[in-house]
């Protein structure tokens, strides 16, 4: 079997899309990969082949981007949409044609998508070749299914799917249509989200070591004292004063402090340091969890998912739009996070928030417990099974026990 893979240029929607490309590897298959060509040589790095395809970006500059859309428009009335402008109706449009491309030659029998790359089952329609997504369930996706109030507003890809000659699609079931791989816990998804029937919840396994960084030296020397890991991800990183206010709330406290400042900043730049605060660029988190006891996180999905995977209580910090206000919503419900607002990224703050994540013995119970659940959900393999199945049927493949999937129970 060829499974292609299409993704948006980026860690955050990349790295959820690899543990299923590799075990699909394993298991005998043929992987390939469409994105940016600004990006094929980091899929490469981790082992895959890959097809440029796309407007050539990186989601980690997406200004650029933006701007490039946002001149397209500069006649239109209407305010500037990133998701609609950029994410729903420039990069699928861009994307589609090169896809088209690579899939007539390359031959796939089956297309697999990460949820903000919106071209794959256009075109893997047009083919009549099955399509699944891979990755988490966005919250603004409540509207899409079920026109709730208060979500962001319902995306339509009708003009793109008429160009190659698709009917209209009002109820999106093309983004859910034959498979759904959700690899969280079912607890996660907010209780009046109802999914559909295509969505399997799966053990999440977390991914993050596609550059060449390991784990530093120094992890094992580190005072018998509570570790604190800081990271932001890799997009919004860069916003101004966030690792400033955490270093500067944490640095006198009886902490180790971890911080991870990107690839592209330098850790000089945040000036002289106490012993117990260390800077460095990356350190994957599959190799730093272990050794820690919080994370102060931006609520990205890759990052809230490593953090419940090894049974750590987070600060959360959202910086942006997106998934992460609603994953750090999530977090607080489920009692395993404290979120730290917006309008609150001081100092004092976020040492508070810290302090209480690590000292109220609930925040690492709820951690442990949602852990449990999740190391109850099946692996990886399952995954490969429902592929296979659905490459094999090509017919939708729905969960024969969602209701217990929703109840932690596989």
């Amino acid at each position: 079997m060829r499974v292609l893979f299409s993704t948006l240029p980026g860690a955050g929607p990349f790295h959820p899309l690899v543990p299923l490309a590799r075990a699909l590897a394993q298991a005998g298959h043929e992987i390939a990969f469409t994105t940016s060509q600004s990006y094929c040589a980091t899929v490469q790095t981790a082992g895959f082949r890959c097809f440029p395809a796309g407007y050539d970006w990186l989601v980690s500059a997406r200004e650029p981007a933006y701007a490039h859309v946002r001149k397209l428009l500069r006649d239109r009335e209407e305010p500037f949409s990133p998701l609609t402008d950029v994410y729903v109706d420039f990069l699928p449009s861009c994307m589609a044609r090169d896809l088209l491309s690579v899939a007539n030659s390359w031959r796939p029998d089956l297309l697999v998508r990460e949820p903000m790359e919106f071209a794959g089952c256009v075109i893997a329609e047009a083919l009549n070749i099955p399509h699944a997504v891979c990755g988490p369930l966005f919250s603004y996706w409540q509207a899409a299914w079920h026109h709730a109030p208060g979500e962001v507003s319902k995306p339509n890809f009708d003009k793109l799917r008429q160009g190659y000659g698709l009917p209209t699609d009002p109820e999106l079931t093309m983004l859910h249509l034959y498979l759904y791989l959700a690899f969280l816990p079912p607890a996660f998804l907010h209780p009046e989200l109802n999914p559909p029937p295509t969505v399997h919840f799966l053990r999440p396994v977390s991914f993050n070591q596609s550059g060449t960084e390991i784990l530093p030296g120094w992890i094992t020397e580190l005072p018998a004292r509570p570790t604190v890991h800081a990271s932001l991800g890799t997009v919004f990183h860069r916003t101004p004063g966030v690792f400033e206010a955490i270093i500067n709330g944490l640095r006198d406290e009886d902490i180790n402090l971890i911080v991870a400042v990107g690839r592209d900043q330098h850790p000089d730049a945040f000036g002289a340091q106490p012993s117990n605060v260390r800077i460095e660029r990356y350190i994957p988190h599959t190799l730093l969890l272990p050794h820690c006891d919080a994370v102060i996180t931006h609520g990205g999905f890759s990052s809230v998912m490593a953090c419940i995977e090894q049974g750590l209580p987070m600060v959360a910090i959202p910086l942006a739009g997106g998934d992460q206000p609603g994953n750090s919503k999530r977090c607080a419900a489920l009692g395993i996070a404290c979120v730290v607002d917006s309008d609150e990224r001081r100092p004092e703050v976020i040492r508070d928030a810290v302090l209480d994540v690590l000292r109220a013995p609930h925040y690492r119970q709820n951690a442990i417990r949602l852990k449990q659940d999740v190391q109850s959900l099946c692996p990886v393999e399952h995954a490969v099974e429902l592929v296979e199945r659905l490459s094999k049927e090509k017919a939708p493949v729905t969960n024969l026990h969602p209701g217990k999937q929703l109840h932690g129970r596989p």
